[in-house]
């Protein structure tokens, strides 16, 4: 019985642990813009270091031809600290991302 009282003691020790910052993180900024019309554009950030922004509006492509073209970025901190960052675009030339820490061709 003492072992499993023991064990028992131990889990809960284990479980009542600081949780991971995303795990508890909270909304600092809200931003949304996005009536279905013509484009959208959002940003956030979190109390745990991630952000992200976007932006996208319709573009005339021919006759009959629209699309949504569209840009942001989006950061986050990795478990060793460092914020790595996404700049990205999504246009007629397909969808693009750029990073200090992205591998290039």
């Amino acid at each position: 019985m003492k072992v499993i009282l023991m064990f028992a003691a131990v889990v809960a020790v284990a479980l009542a642990g600081p949780l991971e910052p995303s795990k508890t993180a909270t909304i600092l900024r809200y931003e949304n813009d996005n009536i279905g019309v013509d484009g959208y554009k959002y940003a956030y950030e979190t109390s745990d270091g991630q952000t992200a922004y976007a932006q996208g509006e319709l573009k005339n492509f021919g006759p009959e031809t629209n699309a949504v073209v569209s840009q942001g970025s989006f950061s986050f901190v990795s478990d060793d600290g460092v914020t790595y960052t996404i700049n990205w675009v999504a246009d007629e030339n397909g969808y693009r991302a750029d990073g200090a820490h992205v591998p290039t061709l």
